[in-house]
């Protein structure tokens, strides 16, 4: 009878034992729950969401801090476009905004896309003289080539008639341009540079330099003249010189 009650004691003790093995494992998994549940409830918050135009406004405004803040949404669409169909590179690539244009570049906005007057970044960069960005363009990016403007030329042909010496030199030494491209006028960088300007010193640099690159003196516009035959007719004689040298 001792024995009986001995063993049944000892079961009971043994029970109660295991009961509070589980009250405290259970109680540490669920402490353990709830501090998984916080943690990814906190990562959730820290990753921000903005509405669809932030960027754009934050560009146009010229606020670097902000814009560097919306690309830290990695589901946020960098390429939107506005109303003309303006990305927010191309719009900081209009207003000169070095630094936000390397980090959108940085963050892969597209070089390429154009908008409704068919204007890319990498098109717009190249005629206007954005020779920073463009240098960072033709470094981190890969400009379409086959893109052209609305008058069917490419990055260098307004380069050259803008006279944007130093753009003329990076699209040249860069190498991924044609040089012979003609535009829906059959103009060439060449014959742009002397047809379309006044001979000075800046369109006779920018002359030398397409020569230095071979580019072909021979073709001809949609008036059946050449570069020579403009330089000729205009009285450019450092121009004309240049070219029948080159012959």
């Amino acid at each position: 009878m001792k024995q009986t009650v001995l063993l049944l004691s000892l079961i009971v003790i043994l029970t109660a034992c295991d009961f509070e093995n589980r009250q405290v494992v259970n109680s540490r998994e669920g402490k353990s729950e709830q501090t998984t549940t916080k943690t990814k409830k906190k990562e959730v918050e820290e990753i921000m969401s903005f509405e669809m135009g932030s960027l754009l406004q934050a560009v146009e405004e010229g606020k670097e801090k902000e814009v560097k803040e919306i690309l830290k949404d990695k589901e946020y669409d960098l390429n939107e476009v506005n109303e003309k169909k303006e990305s927010s590179l191309l719009i900081a690539t209009h207003n000169n905004q070095v630094e936000i244009a390397k980090v959108l570049i940085d963050h892969g906005a597209d070089i390429n896309l154009q908008d409704e007057i068919q204007d890319s970044p990498y098109l717009y960069a190249g005629a206007q003289g954005k020779t920073e960005i463009l240098a960072y363009m033709l470094k981190h990016a890969t400009p379409n080539q086959t893109s052209v403007n609305r008058f069917g030329g490419n990055a260098l042909i307004p380069a050259a008639e803008k006279g944007h010496l130093a753009n003329v030199k990076l699209l040249l030494e860069d190498g991924r341009v044609d040089i012979d491209h003609q535009n829906n006028y059959g103009y060439t960088a060449l014959i742009e540079a002397v047809a379309l300007r006044d001979g000075s010193k800046v369109y006779q640099d920018i002359v030398a330099e397409l020569l230095n690159y071979n580019a072909d003196v021979t073709l001809k516009d949609n008036n059946g003249k050449t570069a020579t035959d403009y330089a000729r007719a205009l009285g450019y004689n450092n121009m004309l010189n240049q070219l029948e040298n080159k012959k």
